[in-house]
Order: C-alpha cells, then sequence, then structure tokens
C-alpha cells in the first residue's frame, strides 16, 4: 500500500519561491548594470541589461501571480508576502520602462529628457526598496510560517 502525500500551498509557494528569488536578485543585478552602462555612455548594452532585467522580473511576477490566484488555502500573511512583492517588481517593471526611456533619449542626444527619465526610474526603484523592507519585516515578524526557502 502506498501512501499518498498532499502538499500545502505553502509546500508548493516554498519550492516556487527559489525561482522566483533567482529572477528577481538577477533582474537587480542586471537593472544596476544597465545603469552603469548608460553612466558609461554604452547605451547599446545598457539597453540589453535593461531589457533582460525586465524579463527577470517579469518572470518572477508571473510566477507570484499564479502562487496567488493557484491556491485557496493561502493564510493571510502568505498573502500580503505574495501581494508586496507583486508590488515591489510591478514597480521595477515600470523603473525598467523608464531606463529604457532614458537610454533612447541619451542615444539622440536628448540629455534633459533622459536625464528626467532617469531620475523617475530612480524614484521608484527607491519605491520598490520599501516593499523589499516591507517583505522583509513579514518573514521577520512571522519566521514560523517562513521556511528558508521562502525569503527573496
Amino acid at each position: 500500500m502506498a501512501i499518498v502525500f498532499i502538499e500545502s500551498s505553502t509546500d508548493n509557494m516554498n519550492k516556487s519561491m527559489h525561482s522566483i528569488s533567482d529572477c528577481i536578485v538577477q533582474g537587480d543585478s542586471e537593472y544596476n548594470e544597465a545603469v552603469d552602462l548608460v553612466n558609461s555612455k554604452y547605451f547599446y548594452d545598457g539597453m540589453e541589461k535593461a531589457e533582460s532585467a525586465g524579463d527577470n522580473f517579469n518572470s518572477s511576477l508571473k510566477m507570484l501571480k499564479e502562487l496567488r490566484d493557484g491556491y485557496s488555502d493561502i493564510n493571510e500573511v502568505h498573502k500580503e508576502y505574495i501581494d508586496t512583492v507583486i508590488n515591489e517588481l510591478e514597480l521595477k517593471l515600470q523603473a525598467v520602462d523608464l531606463l529604457k526611456e532614458a537610454i533612447e533619449s541619451f542615444e539622440i542626444q536628448s540629455n534633459y529628457t533622459g536625464t528626467n527619465y532617469g531620475y523617475q526610474a530612480n524614484d521608484l526603484m527607491y519605491q520598490a526598496k520599501e516593499y523589499q523592507d516591507q517583505r522583509d519585516s513579514i518573514v521577520l515578524n512571522n519566521s514560523y510560517l517562513f521556511k528558508d526557502t521562502f525569503s527573496i
């Protein structure tokens, strides 16, 4: 007789969070590389890094929305955590779009416009950092609900 174990949504979330975390970390790294490249006037390479950052953020966002929408037994703390990360990623995606607008402006020597887009992107990344701090606090205050693999 075989014993069948049914995994909870928390078990599935813990498994998925590694991939989600990896994509966010990679996206953050590529975004920062894109900014450095743009500041060094390597606009083509900066655009490629920005697009890759956006792809990673989008991948994480898609996986998080699937988690949120796919399980009816997620507790309120996990819902709050997932929603917080979703809000963070949505801001990061907006920042990526603005960075790409900045790059396009710099390429045609519209430096004033490019700088404005850059400042707006920077502001959004600061707002995203506030969500990151909020999710870290959720994990810290509810550590019994989160396995090591769940924190991003």
